[in-house]
């Protein structure tokens, strides 16, 4: 579904949407939040599928309790609350569908593939560098020559090259790793929000055929 046809279908569905999770731990939206289940807290989605309030938990007596507890739960509400609204929009405003966003990946994880392979082509290079020196020593020892320490001390420079390079290898794979999760939090995020207009309409569908 394209971002055009989110917002259309979030105009013709104006009334709010909660998001909860019912006694088997199942997260379910629906028009509205069962009694038993208001206590354990939810969320409020707009009509686009995006949260514009998080309930937390009532707390208990022991936590009414402490002062402390109460103001720490509620500014935990409210930056999750401004943190999925902000990965929300964000989402909408790039993305038109989860191909948008799939895409993105391949071409960012495909430059950072580039750079990864560079170095591992440093590294290949570099140790080729090392093989080739040692070679050489080990002639001119088997020759009855002296080595010089010059030679040696360039094999050792290179070596110290080759580990620089692992580290740079071994954050760049960590950096892949990232960012590659990063843009799967947001693909499953973008789909959330379609299945939340998608329920949206088929729940209004529900209710304009029911008889009354």
């Amino acid at each position: 579904m394209a971002c055009g046809q989110l917002f259309l279908a979030g105009a013709a569905f104006s009334q709010k949407l909660y998001r909860y999770s019912d006694a088997q731990g199942k997260v379910v939206v629906d028009f509205q939040v069962p009694a038993d289940r208001i206590s354990l807290g939810y969320e409020v989605l707009n009509s686009k599928g995006m949260v514009v309030n998080v309930v937390p938990r009532e707390l208990t007596e022991e936590e009414l309790e402490s002062q402390e507890m109460t103001e720490k739960l509620r500014r935990e509400a409210v930056a999750e609350q401004q943190r999925l609204r902000d990965w929300d929009e964000s989402l909408m405003l790039r993305y038109s569908s989860i191909e948008d966003i799939k895409d993105a990946q391949r071409r960012g994880l495909g430059n950072l593939e580039i750079r990864l392979s560079i170095l591992r082509g440093n590294r290949r290079s570099l140790k080729q560098q090392v093989e080739n020196y040692q070679t050489q020593a080990a002639d001119k020892e088997r020759a009855g020559h002296e080595v010089e320490v010059e030679w040696l001390r360039k094999i050792e420079d290179l070596r110290g090259e080759i580990v620089n390079v692992d580290k740079d290898i071994a954050k760049r794979q960590q950096e892949i790793r990232e960012i590659s999760g990063e843009y799967d939090a947001d693909i499953k995020r973008f789909r959330m929000l379609l299945d939340v207009v998608e329920l949206r309409r088929n729940l209004s569908a529900e209710r304009a055929s029911s008889p009354r």
